[in-house]
């Protein structure tokens, strides 16, 4: 087995029979991969609208279990896996026809610990005109790296995104890596400890996933549940930059993660208009609880926004709203404006 295809299952009615679809047109044999179904417990009609997919092929799984998660669905799934290498996929997004089999050759041929590859962000419209017309993959360049270069070379905050990397099972298992349970935002710190424990990797310049672009935006669905998470992220990174077995560089790299992902959340919390301003006042003091020895010194902004945290929270969680509410809006209606009349 050369291949185990991860993908849970939890009210995606709409998207999940496309994506199954997408699985089965990447020109692999059945006996070589295997693809597990976590039904997550999902309400609706998903699993009956797959339901003629299981019945065409022997090599699907499916695990029935009551609402854990993404994160437990993908421990699950990993429970069972026998393929060599894994791939996580989202039930709402899809594979490029044909482009699995290329990473697969890649990562089998080389034993990468990991394969990272490209991914295009796509809305519904964009995805319905895309699949009508041929796809030019390009020429798949790739580079070889071990964890430490890919992690400072390649690893960006904004797309710790697991559904683009084949993982090799043993690496996986060796390094006893999962997600963590019952949290938003688990690919962060799962994507981290990968590349900080990985040894060979491949970087490979080769689209090969869609990822559904939806309209809810993290203003509109922030919640208190999701702020707490946030925490718990930036509480395990900044521990994390502390290892004394990490070079500099790195712990400089993760650090100034934090504080991408504490500028998210501090975005968040300011400009969301569906949490209460008791349940900000809450988040504020529960990262202070978590990670009482936060701090960043790289470059003035970092200082400033340290030391107003540190020592006029308050300030500064009312300038964040000020900015949110006026100079925010105020810069994309501009920049709106600016491509407008560029077209």
């Amino acid at each position: 087995m050369k291949l185990s295809i991860i993908v849970p299952i939890y009210k995606v009615e709409q998207y999940v029979h496309t994506c199954l679809e997408s699985i089965f047109r990447q020109g692999l044999e059945d006996d070589i991969f295997e693809v597990i179904l976590i039904n997550d417990g999902t309400p609706d009609k998903s699993m009956e609208v797959i339901q003629d997919i299981i019945e065409s092929h022997k090599n699907i799984r499916v695990i029935n279990q009551e609402n854990q998660g993404l994160s437990m669905s993908r421990n699950n799934g990993l429970k069972i896996a026998h393929g060599d290498y894994i791939l996580f996929v989202d039930s709402d997004d899809l594979l490029i026809y044909n482009t699995v089999p290329f990473l697969l050759n890649k990562a089998i041929s080389s034993k990468a610990d990991l394969v990272v590859a490209d991914f295009q962000k796509m809305t519904n419209e964009q995805i319905t005109q895309f699949l009508k017309e041929p796809f030019v993959k390009g020429d798949g360049k790739t580079e070889e790296k071990n964890g430490e270069q890919l992690f400072l070379q390649d690893l960006n905050p904004h797309y710790c995104c697991v559904w683009r990397t084949l993982y090799r099972r043993d690496f996986l298992n060796k390094n006893n890596i999962r997600f963590v349970p019952n949290i938003y935002f688990e690919d962060v710190p799962f994507t981290h400890e990968c590349y900080l424990k990985a040894n060979q990797c491949l970087r490979v310049f080769w689209p090969f996933i869609i990822y559904r672009n939806g309209n809810e935006s993290i203003t509109s669905s922030f919640n208190l549940k999701k702020g707490m998470d946030y925490c718990t992220i930036i509480g395990k990174l900044w521990v994390r930059s502390h290892d004394e077995i990490l070079k500099d560089q790195i712990k400089q790299k993760i650090q100034n993660h934090v504080f991408v992902y504490f500028s998210m959340l501090f975005y968040a919390l300011t400009a969301s208009t569906t949490i209460p301003r008791s349940d900000k006042v809450y988040l504020l003091n529960y990262l202070k609880e978590q990670v009482p020895d936060l701090s960043f010194k790289n470059g003035y902004k970092q200082r400033i926004v340290s030391f107003l945290y540190k020592r006029m929270p308050s300030f500064y969680m009312a300038l964040r709203i000020i900015f949110a509410k006026y100079f925010n809006r105020l810069f994309w209606n501009i920049r709106h404006i600016i491509l407008h009349k560029q077209n």
